[in-house]
């Protein structure tokens, strides 16, 4: 059994996960420039919609440094030869990039909520300024964890290859473990849930209201399409990537000897990051159909 586990070594990606994957991410790249060019020279004008838009596109956009070094790390076999700094950057930038996404769709989908059931009261969730002031904090706590997971996952050599970010580092065993807990649960789960609950309530409550006339019509459905567009987004995109790591982790402390499962679940991972890259496909939609102030730029 031991020999078992030491021979396991880390599968490795089909060249068109490669292509697929730098195919997706060029792009959610090209319609992310688009957006923030909007946002920053359409727009005269930015409610606390906006603010949040636009923290979303600033966290699609840290996906574009590393996407040529995950691209090379995947044609190469899945070896590692940018060094250990580069990967620290890739870790702190991938992880701010995934988990700012969630949390900013989160705070959209709580924004809409609170925008149509409590639509004539002051409330901390219309109001710009205080919109601003959070997403300042959630940067800081992202960039935070983000460098403290980029110091405790150093690169590792696994068999003749150099792993970065990877559950299959067995020496980090125990550390991807811990951190994979985190990330399921308060990095996706919890937004998650937060999100379809907003839904949920939001369709409860806009059976009582009065959308009888235009106005309220259109609040109703523009409300409604911006919070199912997040919660399709959180199944397509992040869904598969953290349940198939959570498997791997699991697998991988518990039934190491498994080396075939692992394999087959390594395989997976790799082509979880295409639908992860979707993401910043996706999201200038949830802007153009949900913002009427963004279509309203170009005139739509």
């Amino acid at each position: 059994m031991n020999n078992t586990t030491e021979t396991c070594l880390p599968a490795t990606s089909h060249s068109s996960i490669t292509v697929l994957m730098g195919l997706v991410f060029f792009v959610g790249f090209i319609l992310n420039v688009f957006s923030v060019w909007v946002f920053c020279c359409r727009l005269l004008s930015w409610s606390a919609g906006t603010v949040l838009q636009f923290n979303l596109a600033l966290s699609d956009a840290l996906a574009t440094p590393v996407t040529p070094l995950m691209a090379v790390y995947f044609a190469m076999g899945n070896e590692w030869t940018s060094g250990r700094f580069l990967c620290q950057v890739k870790i702190a930038l991938l992880s701010s990039h995934f988990y700012g996404s969630t949390i900013f769709l989160t705070l959209i989908s709580v924004h809409r909520y609170t925008a149509v059931v409590h639509f004539n009261k002051r409330c901390f969730m219309k109001d710009k300024s205080s919109i601003k002031k959070l997403c300042a904090g959630m940067w800081l706590l992202l960039f935070a964890l983000s460098l403290v997971y980029a110091f405790i996952l150093p690169t590792t050599k696994e068999g003749k290859s150099r792993q970065c970010f990877n559950f299959s580092q067995k020496n980090l065993t125990n550390t991807f473990f811990a951190i994979n807990f985190v990330l399921f649960t308060v990095g996706f789960l919890l937004p998650l849930g937060i999100s379809a609950s907003c839904y949920f309530c939001l369709s409860d409550t806009l059976t009582r209201l009065n959308t009888s006339n235009p106005k309220g019509l259109k609040v109703k459905l523009k409300s409604q399409r911006m919070i199912r567009m997040c919660l399709v987004i959180f199944g397509i995109c992040f869904l598969p990537m953290n349940v198939i790591r959570t498997t791997g982790v699991v697998l991988i402390k518990y039934y190491p000897q498994r080396c075939s499962a692992l394999q087959s679940v390594q395989t997976a991972y790799y082509a979880s990051w295409i639908f992860a890259g979707v993401n910043g496909c996706l999201d200038p939609l949830l802007y153009c159909f949900g913002s009427h102030s963004f279509r309203e730029a170009f005139g739509f």
